[in-house]
C-alpha cells in the first residue's frame, strides 16, 4: 500500500519495497490504537440497552468472532506459501488474489467508506472530549451555575488542523511512534473511566441495573427499546473493528519470522487486551450509571470534582484519536496516491518530494500532491463531522456497515478458497452459518443506528451543536 522512494538493493524486500522493520510490539501497538478507540466510551450505554446477560455475552462473542476471523485474514497476506508467496499488502489485493475481480468492488466500497466514516466519527469524538475539558474548567473557575456551553465546531476545526500536519507522514512505516503514544493514551482514559466507575460504585452512588437493561415504560418505550438494542450491537461491533486495516498493519512486519505467525500473536495480544478493558469499562460503567448510562462514558461523571482527573481522561482521548485517525486514514491516502501514479506514471508532480528537515532519525519530506489531496480529505471529514455530530448513532452505523463484510464475510470466503473447503462440508456449513448470523446482526444494527440518525437530523441545525 505504501508509495516509497527508490533505495539500494540491500535495503529492499522481496517485492522491491524498502525493508520492513515492524515487530510483534509495533503491530500490537497499531492494533490497540485501532481497536481501543472512541467505541469504548459507548460500551456502558450499550450495556444499559442490552442488560447484564445479553450485553456481557455480546461483548465476549464479538471479541471471539473478531479474533477468529482476524486469524483467517492474517493467512491471506501471502498467496500459497506463508513465507515466499506473493504479498497482499492491502485488503483489496487479498480479495483480488483469493476471490477474483468480481468481489473487489464490494470490498473497496465497504472498506474505504468505513475508513472515511471513521475519520468523521473520530473528529466528532475528539471534539466532544475537548469541549468537555473546556466545560469542566469553566465550571471550576466560574461556578456550577455558569453558562459554559461552547460550539463543537471550534474543536473540530482545531483537530482537523492538527490532522493536516500528521497526514503528511508518508505511510504506516512512519506511524509507529504515533501509534505507541496513542496506545498509551487509550490505556490512560480507559483506566480513568474504570477507576471513576469503581469510585462511584463503592461510594454507593451507582445506578439501577437490570438483567435486561432499560425498562420499557420506565426508561424507554417498546419501540425505543428495540431501536436502542439494535444500535447498541452496532456500537459493540464498532468497538472491535480494525479488520479493514489488518493487512496494512501486517505489511509493516519484517520477515523472518513469517508475517502471519507474528500477526496472529499481535492479534491475540491486541484483542485480548481490548476485551479486558471493554468488559471492565462496559460492566463497571453500567454498574456506575445504571439504565441512565450516557452515550459517552466520561461525560457522565459530570464536569465538577475531580475535574482534573476527568480532564486528563478527555485529553488522553483527544491525543489517542489524533493517532487513530491516521491509522484508519493511511489506507485511503495510499490507494488514491497509488491509483494516481498508475494512471499518470510520467507526471513528476505525483512523486516529487522536497526535504524540509534533513534529519537521519526523523527526516521531514513534503510532496505537493500529498499536501493538497490529504488536506482536502481532512477538510472534508471535518466539515461532515460538523454537520452530523451524533456520537452514538454514527459509531453504531459505522460498526454495523463494516462488521459483517470486512470482519466476517471476506475473511471466511478467502479462507475457504485458500484451504479448498467445500461449502457443503461440515466446516463449510459452520463457517457460512457464522457469516449469516453476523449478517443479520449487522443489518439490525444498521437499521437501529439509521433510525437514530434520522430522528436526530429532524431536530438538529447543522454547525450549531454545543456542549
Amino acid at each position: 500500500m505504501n508509495i516509497q522512494l527508490p533505495t539500494s538493493n540491500d535495503e529492499k524486500d522481496d517485492d522491491g519495497k524498502p525493508k520492513r522493520t515492524g515487530t510483534l510490539w509495533t503491530a500490537s501497538a497499531h492494533i490497540i490504537t485501532a481497536v481501543i478507540g472512541s467505541g469504548v466510551l459507548s460500551l456502558a450505554w450499550a450495556m444499559a440497552q442490552l442488560g447484564w446477560i445479553i450485553g456481557s455475552i455480546s461483548l465476549i462473542l464479538f471479541s471471539l468472532i473478531t479474533f477468529y476471523t482476524s486469524k483467517l485474514l492474517a493467512d491471506c497476506y501471502r498467496n500459497s506459501d506463508p513465507v515466499s508467496g506473493k504479498r497482499n499488502s492491502t485488503y483489496m489485493s487479498a480479495v483480488k488474489s483469493n476471490l477474483g475481480k468480481t468481489q473487489i468492488w464490494m470490498c473497496g466500497v465497504c472498506q474505504y467508506a468505513i475508513l472515511c466514516g471513521t475519520a468523521v466519527g473520530y473528529t466528532i469524538t475528539a471534539s466532544i472530549s475537548a469541549a468537555s475539558i473546556h466545560k469542566s474548567n469553566c465550571f471550576h473557575k466560574k461556578g456550577h451555575e455558569a453558562d459554559c456551553s461552547i460550539s463543537y465546531s471550534i474543536f473540530m476545526i482545531a483537530f482537523g488542523l492538527i490532522e493536516v500536519f500528521f497526514s503528511q507522514l508518508p505511510d504506516f512505516h512512519n506511524l509507529s511512534w504515533l501509534s505507541v503514544v496513542a496506545a498509551i493514551m487509550s490505556f490512560t482514559y480507559s483506566l480513568i473511566g474504570i477507576f471513576l466507575s469503581l469510585g462511584q460504585i463503592v461510594s454507593g452512588k451507582g445506578g439501577t441495573t437490570t438483567l435486561a437493561g432499560t425498562v420499557i415504560g420506565v426508561d424507554v418505550t417498546s419501540m425505543e427499546k428495540m431501536w436502542h438494542a439494535f444500535q447498541a450491537l452496532g456500537n459493540i461491533a464498532f468497538a472491535y473493528s480494525y479488520s479493514m486495516v489488518l493487512l496494512e498493519i501486517q505489511d509493516t512486519l519484517k520477515c523472518p519470522p513469517a508475517e502471519n505467525r507474528v500477526m496472529k500473536k499481535a492479534t491475540l495480544i491486541g484483542v485480548s487486551t481490548t476485551t479486558l478493558f471493554y468488559m471492565l469499562c462496559g460492566c463497571l460503567g453500567y454498574a456506575a450509571f445504571g439504565n441512565k448510562a450516557p452515550g459517552n462514558m466520561l461525560t457522565g461523571f459530570g464536569f465538577f470534582e475531580p475535574f482534573w482527573l476527568i480532564d486528563i481522561g478527555n485529553l488522553a482521548i483527544v491525543i489517542h484519536l489524533l493517532g487513530a485517525y491516521q491509522v484508519f486514514s493511511q489506507p485511503v491516502f495510499a490507494i488514491m496516491e497509488e491509483s494516481a501514479i498508475r494512471k499518470w506514471p510520467a507526471l513528476r508532480l505525483l512523486t516529487k518530494e522536497t526535504t524540509v528537515v534533513r534529519s537521519t532519525s526523523f527526516p521531514i519530506k513534503i510532496s505537493l500532491f500529498r499536501l493538497v489531496w490529504r488536506t482536502a480529505f481532512v477538510v472534508t471529514s471535518t466539515v461532515l463531522a460538523m454537520m452530523m455530530p451524533f456520537f452514538n448513532d454514527i459509531m453504531g452505523l459505522l460498526g454495523a456497515l463494516g462488521f459483517w463484510p470486512l470482519t466476517v464475510y471476506f475473511p471466511i470466503e478467502m479462507y475457504m478458497n485458500q484451504k479448498k473447503i467445500r461449502r457443503l462440508s461440515g466446516k463449510g456449513i459452520v463457517l457460512q452459518m457464522l457469516s449469516l448470523v453476523c449478517l443479520l446482526v449487522s443489518l439490525a444494527a444498521a437499521i437501529g443506528s439509521t433510525q437514530g440518525i434520522v430522528v436526530n437530523l429532524g431536530k438538529y441545525k447543522p454547525f450549531q451543536a454545543k456542549s
